[in-house]
């Protein structure tokens, strides 16, 4: 496991840099922020994303199911929450009402390395379209889940187990099998499989998109994920153009993908 997967502070600190960075040029560069715009992210964890946004002016919610996590955003944002700049709900997706659990519906939705870990994503997909406003969007952030880390095996204990790329594509009991034999318990094992169950591909990705009643406006292919820029020293670089019209092949070589997503009807 890396350090920074443990600290709290600076997995806020590095979530924030890498919005500052790469996240809000990339939206402003192919989306104009409406004036007043409304900002959800869903999965929000420490709310690192969410104060880049508060710190331009605009008015931010969070969702997360985890409350552990919720809690350090409180402690990380407490001005902004008492300033009104921002507001956290705590609480399954499923069962938010926008307007009456939150106090309206958002211009900008944000799932970063987010939507690879809900399941059943044909089903999550269409509840977005409660939450946006007429001419809002979405914004996605995730790895391929072929990509040579895409199983999250670096949140690992032990060299191996954390920098083997692909070992997660293993097939069947293979894959748990390996994990045994680099000496991950069976919690750890547990959290690996379930990552398995619901990682996707681009090529899954934009199916549930476009089944859902979405267009993607625009995606960008990074062969280096810009947030690995934080976490390793890696220059963020895109993705040969060649390669990304590959389709399959590309999920094996594509490290990280951002997609600006809006409604048909809009």
């Amino acid at each position: 496991m890396y350090e920074f997967h443990g600290d709290k502070r600076y997995y806020f600190k590095m979530t924030k840099q890498v919005t500052v960075k790469h996240i809000l040029p990339y939206l402003q560069l192919h989306w104009n922020f409406p004036a007043g715009m409304q900002v959800l992210e869903i999965g929000c964890g420490e709310a690192g994303v969410l104060q880049a946004f508060t710190d331009l002016g605009y008015t931010c919610t969070g969702i997360e199911l985890e409350e552990s996590r919720l809690e350090y955003a409180r402690e990380y944002m407490h001005a902004e929450l008492a300033s009104g700049k921002v507001q956290f709900l705590n609480k399954d997706i499923y069962d938010v009402n926008p307007e009456v659990d939150l106090g309206s519906k958002f211009d900008l939705i944000i799932l970063k390395d987010v939507i690879e870990h809900i399941p059943q994503q044909e089903k999550f997909m269409p509840q977005l379209q409660r939450f946006l406003n007429p001419g809002g969007v979405i914004f996605f952030a995730f790895p391929p889940w072929m990509m040579p880390y895409g199983g999250h095996q670096q949140v690992l204990p032990g060299k191996i187990a954390s920098k083997l790329p692909y070992y997660h594509l293993l097939p069947g009991k293979l894959y748990p099998l390996m994990l045994k034999m680099l000496g991950v318990n069976a919690s750890g094992i547990g959290t690996m499989e379930e990552i398995r169950s619901t990682g996707i591909s681009i090529e899954r990705f934009e199916r549930i998109v476009k089944a859902s009643g979405f267009v993607v406006s625009h995606r960008q292919f990074y062969l280096f994920n810009p947030i690995y820029e934080f976490k390793f020293g890696i220059k963020p670089r895109l993705q040969l153009g060649l390669i990304s019209r590959i389709p399959w092949v590309r999920n094996f070589v594509t490290m990280g993908m951002y997609y600006i997503v809006g409604s048909k009807n809009h």
